[in-house]
């Protein structure tokens, strides 16, 4: 049998001064590092002069500057469209996007021959045959740009061939439209839904 004596067990007076003791040290780390470091409360300025208050996403000046301008968050997904059109002498065709306000598109279109072309818009609710004009070019070739919405509505394009002789316009779109129309003399609209996203390429190295 074990005759070792037990040590003594510390006395309640003992046990009290240990709790307290830990408490307050509890409680330093609280105020000094955990509040400014985690909710941005520094009542002390400790948290401000350990470089607490960045963690929190507080303090008077933010870690790294962010312009509030620039950016444009899109709710609705990123498409790619591509289109070729044949004209005949004197035919038209109109093309237009769905966007709503705000949303944006990037475009390049190109002609095998002189066109008249209009970029234009047609707002919601507006009276039949209003339209908002962006761009009239008397005889081009190509256009490239981009585009943001100003409103909802659907917006594209106009060509018009005035020559003799047959024109193919091809376009290129890229942006966060999910439906399109045609439109052609003595034929009824058609409709399309643009499905088509951009393949997603792996990181070099992965």
């Amino acid at each position: 049998m074990d005759t070792t004596p037990l040590p003594p067990a510390p006395s309640k007076a003992k046990l009290v001064q240990a709790t307290l003791v830990a408490l307050l040290v509890a409680g330093v780390v609280l105020v000094t590092i955990v509040l400014p470091a985690e909710y941005d409360i520094d009542p002390l300025g400790t948290g401000e002069a350990l470089g607490l208050v960045v963690l929190s996403g507080g303090g008077a000046e933010p870690l790294i500057p962010v312009r509030e301008d620039g950016l444009i968050d899109q709710e609705s997904e990123y498409r790619l469209d591509r289109r070729t059109f044949e004209l005949g002498p004197g035919e038209f065709v109109e093309f237009k996007y769905r966007l709503e306000a705000g949303q944006a598109m990037v475009y390049a279109w190109t002609a095998s021959y002189w066109v008249r072309s209009e970029m234009h818009s047609e707002p919601d609710g507006a009276e039949p045959g209003t339209a908002e004009f962006f761009e009239v070019v008397e005889r081009g070739l190509y256009r490239n740009g981009s585009y943001v919405a100003p409103f909802p509505g659907i917006h594209g394009w106009y060509w018009l061939n005035e020559t003799d002789r047959p024109v193919t316009v091809a376009l290129n779109t890229a942006g966060f439209f999910e439906a399109a129309g045609e439109f052609r003399e003595d034929v009824p609209p058609v409709s399309y839904d643009i499905t088509t996203g951009p393949e997603v390429v792996p990181a070099a190295g992965r």
